[in-house]
């Protein structure tokens, strides 16, 4: 038979982790990016990673690789006509070894998320 310290203890510990999980549920339902944001940033990144080389030549900017939200930055329009994105690119591991970009990409994605409407610029950085 368990000690009952340690049943109290185990207790404590699982009624800790439920809080903690039930706490965060608000907070993830308020902070869903909706599905079209999350298509869009996916397909402007696998256009520019495309048009610049595949994987083994071309890297796009680490925020191609975040959260669709607003505030990321390579976000630069998402209304009625699409998404725009706007960022930069290299060869692999070129934000990680602090090098300069060498492509800028600005692409868009229709409201939707599904489709490339336009790749506006993708050339040396402007």
């Amino acid at each position: 038979m368990p000690h009952r310290s340690s049943v109290l203890i185990r207790r404590l510990l699982l009624g800790g982790v439920a809080s903690l999980v039930t706490a965060g549920l608000p907070l993830l339902a308020q902070d869903r990016v909706p599905i079209e944001a999350v298509r869009a940033i996916n397909m402007a990144r696998s256009r520019a990673v495309e048009i610049n080389g595949g994987l083994q030549a071309y890297r796009p900017e680490r925020c191609m690789f975040a959260t669709a939200a607003p505030s990321n930055p390579c976000i630069v329009a998402n209304d009625k006509e699409g998404f725009v994105f706007r960022f930069m690119g290299g060869p692999p591991t070129w934000q990680e070894q602090d090098l300069a970009p060498t492509l800028e990409t600005e692409i868009q994605i229709s409201p939707d998320g599904r489709q490339v409407e336009e790749v506006i610029y993708n050339g040396p950085p402007r």
